[in-house]
């Protein structure tokens, strides 16, 4: 669907409902198509459990084993022995 920004205007409200129902709206100014509404697609469950993953896979210290279980690296980042331990650090916070 084609709109001027004139009409736009005047029925924000309805082109608003088109586009949510998942209708694409494409604007133009004296002719010329200038901006397009489209709706927000909410990513499905799978599809951010995918994404994800992928992040975690791109970490360089975990690996995923064969059967899908997670392990830590086998080259762990040792952490400094003058600072306080991580989990006395979260237990701080959580006071």
């Amino acid at each position: 669907m084609e709109t001027s920004v004139r009409e736009l205007k005047a029925h924000l409200s309805e082109y608003l409902r088109r586009v949510a129902e998942g209708e694409e709206v494409t604007v133009k100014v004296r002719g010329k198509p200038v901006a397009r509404l489209t709706p927000i697609l909410s990513p499905k469950p799978e599809q951010l459990e995918n994404e994800a993953v992928a992040r975690l896979d791109a970490l360089p210290w975990i690996k995923a084993e064969k059967r899908g279980a997670v392990r830590g690296s086998d080259r762990p980042i040792a952490w400094p022995e003058d600072q306080k331990p991580l989990s006395e650090i979260v237990a701080e916070e959580r006071e």
